[in-house]
């Protein structure tokens, strides 16, 4: 592309020709040949160091040479400002970002050049170099460039476009204040040079910058997931020392305590809690720290059992002592003789073996099914239950001295939703469990999915949470845990309330349905098959009073 010169006298281009045919030629017009000549080649020379000096420069440190570099480049040539702006990253503003300025002259001022300054971006946007001696000579459209150059005082000056491959980076300027100059080709195409070489170097800080971003990002994420959003395996400490029951918090600690206390007993123990604590689990380790251990435990589920076969099981049965009883056989107290014997869901048993089961608990006694002979056994019990045996007490399914006998020493196991604390070890444990049974690896589970997890009410207890992440170890698609919890209506209030606030709660129920109707048909009382005096007494004692009438 050809040079732009502005204000070159016919004069000086004539002292130019002559010049360059005498091959003499000359930076300042003022200056002797030969000094001239040695200057350009000392010129040229720093300008090959320049050049040098860019090629291996970290792009940490180009800013900083870009800015030594002017400063000598408008030392050596006796310029006033050097500058070099660049566009931002959205190219909407271009502003000086590298600049010299001689003692003595007034900086540059920081605008916008896109805007103060459109005829200079129009041309240099399209490659073109401006080389102005004197701003008079611009053309009627650089008027408000013209403008300017008078208010700052520039006498003379040149710009370059900075690109590289097409891409417009900026502009590099050089300018004189205090004299009106001269600018030959041969020093143009040299300082042009010279802005190709920041164009270069700015270009590879920028793709280094982008590089550095991209690697911050990288690791920032990296942090931001194992910071924010992960919890690996190994922050877990899981809690081994009970087999299977797994946490660390004081709820689960108290059990553990507890059961600690009464193993190497021969007591019997109630184990009460809703469905899906782990009271079976519980009650194992209650046999594996007893001296009875070095036997099976027995496991009888009195809910999963017809009433009719469940006392043929707990007891056994003699030959023909029912239709189908072929052979005798013994029940689970004999096969629990000098071990323990665990009944699951003993709130389900029927009144008539709660009888039976009562007199083996006293006598240590008991006859099979269709037989009379005493067998003796040394069974220890423990028994579980997720109903409320006070309150089943109350309506009288369940023996009152039976559940005195069972309750020599209760443990209450708490609900999931009362030691959330333990749900990344359990959740842990399940995957890793799981992991092995599918032949899947999971290693991250993210710090939001294991909030959900600790916020869900978890009716179903840790048997939901474990079904949960079976579940989830199925549907992950990579090794990142990707859990999917089932909405479930959460329970209603704990069964270890007072048997005092169970009966308050029901009357209230009751006599409100009854508009306060106490005696009478269809009255409180009547539903209740209570007394009205009874019921008023009751009502008393609990604090139960009419609402005054609005």
């Amino acid at each position: 592309m050809g040079l732009r010169f502005f204000g070159d006298p016919p004069k000086y281009r004539r002292c130019i020709r002559k010049r360059h045919n005498s091959a003499k030629k000359v930076i300042n017009m003022t200056r002797k040949p030969s000094k001239t000549i040695e200057e350009r080649l000392r010129f040229e020379s720093m300008l090959a160091d320049l050049s040098t000096i860019f090629i291996n420069l970290p792009g940490d440190k180009i800013d900083t040479e870009i800015v030594h570099s002017l400063k000598q480049i408008a030392e050596f040539l006796e310029m006033d400002r050097c500058n070099v702006a660049e566009y931002n990253s959205a190219k909407t503003k271009l502003k000086v970002t590298h600049a010299y300025t001689a003692p003595g002259v007034i900086p540059m001022p920081d605008i916008v050049l896109n805007i103060a300054m459109p005829w200079y971006l129009k041309k240099l946007g399209r490659g073109e170099l401006l080389v102005i001696s004197n701003p008079d000579n611009l053309p009627e459209e650089a008027s408000v460039e013209r403008k300017f150059w008078k208010q700052q005082g520039i006498k003379s000056g040149v710009l370059f476009p900075l690109a590289v491959g097409g891409n417009f980076l900026g502009v590099v300027g050089f300018a004189s204040l205090r004299k009106e100059r001269q600018w030959d080709k041969s020093l143009v195409q040299r300082l042009k040079l010279v802005g190709q070489v920041f164009a270069n170097a700015i270009m590879r800080k920028r793709s280094e910058e982008k590089l550095y971003r991209a690697f911050t990002e990288i690791n920032q994420l990296k942090d931001l997931l194992e910071a924010e959003n992960i919890f690996l395996k190994e922050e877990i400490n899981l809690q081994h020392s009970h087999g299977e029951i797994i946490g660390h918090s004081p709820a689960i600690k108290k059990v553990l305590t507890q059961v600690e206390q009464v193993a190497g007993t021969d007591t019997t123990v109630l184990l009460m809690g809703e469905t899906g604590t782990g009271k079976e689990l519980l009650a194992q380790a209650i046999h594996n720290l007893s001296l009875r251990k070095g036997r099976a435990m027995i496991t009888v589920n009195c809910a999963a059992l017809p009433s009719n076969l469940i006392e043929s099981e707990l007891f056994g049965h003699e030959k023909g002592a029912y239709t189908g009883a072929q052979s005798k056989r013994i029940g689970r107290f004999e096969m629990a003789n000098a071990s323990t014997l665990f009944l699951d869901e003993i709130g389900e048993l029927s009144l008539g073996l709660q009888t039976k089961l009562l007199r083996v608990l006293q006598q240590k006694q008991f006859e099979r099914l269709g037989g009379h002979e005493t067998v003796t056994t040394d069974a220890r019990l423990i028994a579980a239950t997720n109903r409320d045996l006070p309150q089943v007490v109350d309506t009288g399914e369940f023996r009152m001295d039976l559940y005195y006998r069972l309750s020599v020493f209760p443990i209450i196991v708490p609900p999931l939703r009362d030691r959330r604390e333990d749900i990344p070890a359990l959740v842990w444990f399940f995957v890793k469990y799981y992991c092995e049974k599918t032949g899947k690896r999971i290693d991250t589970i993210t710090k939001k999915t294991m909030k959900e997890l600790q916020a869900h009410h978890w009716p179903g207890n840790v048997r939901e949470l474990k079904n949960a992440i079976e579940r989830a170890v199925i549907i992950s698609p990579k090794n990142r845990l990707l859990v999917e919890i089932l909405k479930t209506p959460n329970p209603g209030d704990n069964i270890y309330r007072t048997l005092d606030d169970v009966q308050k709660d029901h009357i209230q129920r009751v006599i409100k349905a009854t508009n306060w109707r106490i005696r009478g048909k269809k009255g409180t009382a009547e539903i209740l098959n209570l007394k009205p005096t009874t019921l008023e007494s009751r009502m008393a004692k609990l604090g139960i009073k009419r609402p005054p009438k609005p």
